[in-house]
């Protein structure tokens, strides 16, 4: 087995926001990947005292202990428990009730001998691709549903944010587990996985340097760190095009993060 994490984050001034994680249980049987890219909140009260890689990282590590050391549980019950314990860490101090508490997309995938489970969360994708190289993404569309006028303004976001009808992430409510995309394949048809956040697949999604396929290609290539070397790339040179960056003001680079397994 191979595997591989990569991430860069968007800027040097700012902490990197996602958190990504590929463990083995110490039986050495099976394994897990877990994903989340941090939800950047627009300037202004949160309702919570901790940062977003705060979040990201207890609920990361909630979710790769959970996974590896609770078979019997399926994935949408292990999101709910870390969730569910990683509010318990700061209900005391903080509105979590506050829309834009601490929040992130999730990537979760767990394989043995026979299956391979995978749930994803919001706007974050799992690439799946069987021994003949034809790749399946997983997705969670509800977020690409919503206009992209309505996301420009950040109340009419809000009114969206994990409300049916808009779209989900994990907060600090448990029961948006329920919400997630989830499957199982059986193993012999999964040569290897890749979790990507929007910050790396956006070499597909955004530049259309090329399709799933050949971005699995290039993770198995040139691994996670590959895959983001080239989109860092492509978002100077659109950047340099835009008149964007160089003191002009907006967003060049996002956090990004891969995760490569290959069996």
């Amino acid at each position: 087995m191979r595997s591989e994490v990569a991430t860069l984050p968007g800027s040097p001034e700012r902490p990197n926001e996602d958190w990504a994680a590929a463990a083995l249980p110490a039986s050495g049987g099976g394994g897990t990947l877990v994903l989340l890219d941090g939800v950047t909140p627009p300037p202004g009260d949160v309702g919570c005292a901790h940062t977003v890689p705060w979040f990201t990282a207890r609920l990361g590590g909630a979710l790769t202990e959970l996974s590896t050391s609770r078979p019997d549980l399926t994935l949408s019950e292990i999101l709910s428990r870390a969730i569910r314990r990683t509010a318990e860490l700061h209900t005391d101090t903080c509105d979590l009730s506050h829309v834009r508490t601490p929040q992130a997309t999730v990537v979760l995938a767990r394989w043995g001998a026979d299956s391979v489970d995978h749930l994803v969360l919001s706007d974050s994708v799992l690439l799946i691709e069987a021994p003949d190289g034809s790749v399946r993404a997983v997705r969670d569309d509800r977020l690409d549903r919503v206009p992209r006028e309505v996301l420009r303004s950040h109340a009419a976001t809000d009114r969206l944010r994990n409300r049916e009808g808009g779209f989900f992430t994990a907060a600090a409510d448990p029961s948006v587990a329920e919400r997630a995309v989830t499957g199982t394949t059986p193993a012999a048809e999964v040569r290897a996985l890749a979790a990507l956040t929007d910050g790396a697949s956006r070499w597909v999604e955004r530049f259309g340097a090329g399709d799933w396929a050949e971005c699995a290609r290039v993770l198995a290539k040139e691994g996670p760190a590959g895959l983001l070397r080239r989109v860092r790339v492509l978002e100077t040179v659109a950047a340099a095009e835009a008149g964007v960056g160089h003191g002009r003001g907006g967003k060049v680079h996002d956090d990004a993060t891969g995760v490569y397994v290959a069996f």
